[in-house]
């Protein structure tokens, strides 16, 4: 396959020297300052960790404290790359660190997409060798396989699966009962009953983020492949779970109106959280960060449904699945340390942490939930029906991780702006597959041999 320029949010393609920063050399386990390899050096290492998430966010200063205190050779700092706690911001900074050289030792990608790129532009260290060395067989220790091509070059850190947080209070006053599995018409028929007001008093029983996840709703939970495109970068969506979904949306946003209208989430730049807060939807589907996010600012009692089903004969619970991809930066000077850091924190450290969900097998769902909840505030956390997240939590049944092409966000970028011309009224659905077929393919064939 031919290698593919890693577009930077538009704005930056990496050169090809960049492209070259993880050299033949680099390959094996560094010897290096740090981790189980520096029982006798004197001054402890610097190994910084750069991600998007605000201190408030991710609590990473606990977090590498923790580590500091039991590992004295090294000094763990975390760096953010975002004021604003916004993950595209975050990874955009790290890409110029990568082009510009700066000190990289642990970084981290929301999602498998973006990880993917990165890897196709040489940014990560392979960590097979060091896996190897301390028998760990991702698949049996992680929830997720994330394997490139063969190879592994992060771990799962923050695992994410998807749900529905739904306003109780709305609920009732609509007497409906808290779903404990439904289907999408289901969730229809909810977001009428609990849509109500007008103009710019109206409050929505719905709301969709212009994310490429709200443009393949039924395609979430499809077990085998829950993406656009296949692993070998053919398209996903001339299918009925994708006709479905964009059907499901329209008939949603422009002809009942009990969901929030694609043209506003854009024009008025919505952030999906403020909405959910601000009781202007009542049901937001999304993913397991948001327990978190809850403890810290839950201002209503909120309840937690499961993912809702594309047909009532699937299993309850199927979800599409994701997580912060986090690996050892190819030009890290101290890579044992840095990767012994991520070995550290994608299995104990998340629990310590307190705000997210673990990707690793060992993990109890039970106790992770009570870290979550005791990192929060009181005042917010009396919010959160315990009861039915823990349920939720529990039937939850996540789909395969697809780590797609390292060229898919283009192919993403695509889609979604045929998707939009969609659910504004300017193409039909027809339309709207056949073109996105066409670009998704064209862009196949540009990244291939």
């Amino acid at each position: 396959m031919k290698k593919s320029l890693l577009v930077l949010s538009g704005v930056l393609a990496i050169s090809a020297a960049l492209a070259g920063c993880g050299s033949k050399s680099e390959d094996k386990p560094a010897e290096t300052s740090g981790g189980a390899a520096t029982s006798g050096t004197k001054a402890p290492v610097t190994i910084k960790v750069q991600g998007w998430y605000t201190e408030a966010q991710g609590n990473w200063n606990k977090t590498v404290e923790a580590y500091n205190a039991t590992h004295p050779n090294v000094k763990v700092v975390y760096e953010s790359m975002s004021e604003k706690g916004d993950s595209q911001e975050g990874m955009k900074k790290l890409d110029l660190l990568a082009a510009s050289g700066e000190q990289m030792d642990v970084v981290m990608y929301s999602s498998a997409s973006d990880f993917a790129q990165r890897v196709g532009a040489g940014i990560l260290e392979p960590l097979d060798e060091y896996l190897k060395k301390d028998n760990i067989v991702v698949k049996d220790e992680y929830k997720l396989d994330p394997i490139v091509n063969g190879k592994y070059y992060a771990l799962p850190g923050k695992m994410i699966e998807w749900f529905v947080l739904l306003n109780k209070d709305k609920l009732d006053a609509a007497k409906l009962p808290v779903p404990t599995e439904w289907t999408w018409n289901d969730y229809a028929e909810y977001a009428k009953k609990m849509t109500s007001g007008e103009g710019a008093a109206k409050q929505y029983g719905s709301y969709f983020h212009n994310w490429k996840d709200y443009a393949l709703l039924a395609l979430n939970n499809n077990m085998d492949n829950p993406y656009l495109v296949k692993s070998d970068g053919t398209e996903n969506i001339d299918n009925p779970q994708v006709r479905f979904s964009l059907n499901l949306r329209n008939q949603m946003e422009n002809v009942d109106k009990s969901s929030v209208p694609y043209f506003e989430v854009v024009s008025q730049k919505m952030a999906y959280r403020d909405v959910f807060y601000a009781g202007k939807t009542a049901m937001l589907a999304t993913g397991n960060w948001m327990v978190g996010e809850l403890a810290l600012n839950a201002k209503f009692n909120t309840v937690f449904a499961p993912y809702p089903k594309y047909d009532a004969k699937d299993t309850n619970g199927l979800t599409e699945v994701g997580a912060d991809f986090m690996g050892v930066a190819a030009n890290s000077k101290n890579k044992q340390a840095a990767y012994d850091f991520v070995k550290w924190y994608t299995t104990e450290g998340i629990q310590t942490q307190g705000l997210f969900f673990s990707g690793w097998k060992k993990a109890d769902i039970n106790k992770n939930v009570e870290a979550i909840l005791a990192s929060g505030k009181p005042d917010q956390v009396k919010f959160i029906d315990k009861t039915s997240l823990l349920s939720t939590l529990k039937v939850n049944k996540s789909t395969k991780l697809v780590v797609p092409p390292t060229y898919a966000l283009q192919q993403e970028k695509e889609y979604t702006t045929q998707v939009e011309l969609f659910l504004t009224g300017k193409q039909d659905l027809e339309k709207t597959i056949a073109t996105s077929k066409a670009k998704i393919e064209e862009i196949r064939k540009s990244n291939a041999k």
